[in-house]
């Protein structure tokens, strides 16, 4: 869609309506790609520019934190040359950005386990994010190597270590600060793109009350038009969080 039709739906966008933190479930790179007849790894690279478009518009509505399913646990599983090409992306991509994300003074992050990746590639990545660990703006959450249920066993593990003797006591506001989102809050929207409903494991315990919004764009065609009709579907809603309004 053209510009102005981004434009033209901004003005119908209530920004005291906004959530703090947006989940954003990537999917239909690979749909995308076969649609074209090209490799996979193309869709993914096509992706990439949509994540760029959405990080663009949450800097333009002082959005406070967007969290991007970049790569799961189970994705190991799929053929070796994608995985390869998708963890080469990841980092030819982040050397690209990181100018950009210092001029916005966005902090970027990865939320994730180290398993399964070599130490110097986890070293690189992680050295190019700290980077923007002295901005002061929107937060941007990389999940990669991320599954939701290991980073809620690991964040038992982390409470255990920590106060073995009062597992009794815990509450789960507090194991909160124990999993990797610590200090964030709670997703207010997750997003998923190609159609598909499901949460594939990603921010499991956080999206207790989550929004789910499901679109069938696929996600390279997913665009600042595509994005502003997903907060304006938000906007619409009234949140309850297991209440009942008379």
């Amino acid at each position: 869609m053209a510009k102005q039709d981004y434009q033209e739906l901004l003005k119908e966008l209530n920004r005291n309506k906004l959530p703090k933190h947006i989940g954003l479930i990537m999917d239909g790179n690979g749909r995308w790609a076969k649609k074209r007849n090209k490799p996979h790894i193309l869709g993914h690279r096509a992706g990439v520019k949509a994540l760029r478009q959405v990080v663009e518009l949450g800097v333009e509505l002082k959005l406070e934190y967007l969290t991007f399913y970049a790569f799961s646990t189970e994705n190991w599983s799929r053929p070796e040359s994608e995985v390869k090409g998708l963890l080469r992306l990841l980092k030819e991509q982040l050397k690209k950005e990181i100018p950009e994300l210092m001029e916005h003074n966005i902090y970027a992050q990865f939320i994730g386990t180290n398993v399964g990746l070599e130490e110097n590639y986890w070293k690189e990545v992680n050295s190019l994010v700290s980077q923007t660990h002295n901005n002061t703006g929107m937060v941007v959450n990389f999940a990669f190597n991320y599954g939701g249920r290991l980073e809620i066993i690991e964040g038992f593990k982390k409470f255990m270590t920590r106060h073995p003797d009062e597992w009794n006591k815990l509450t789960p506001e507090e194991f909160g600060n124990y999993l990797w989102t610590a200090g964030q809050p709670d997703p207010d929207l997750i997003i998923r793109t190609s159609g598909e409903k499901r949460l594939s494991n990603f921010l499991l315990w956080q999206s207790a009350y989550a929004e789910l919004y499901i679109t069938d764009t696929l996600w390279p065609d997913f665009d600042k038009v595509e994005m502003v009709k997903a907060l304006l579907d938000y906007s619409n809603r009234e949140r309850r969080f297991g209440s009942r309004n008379e």
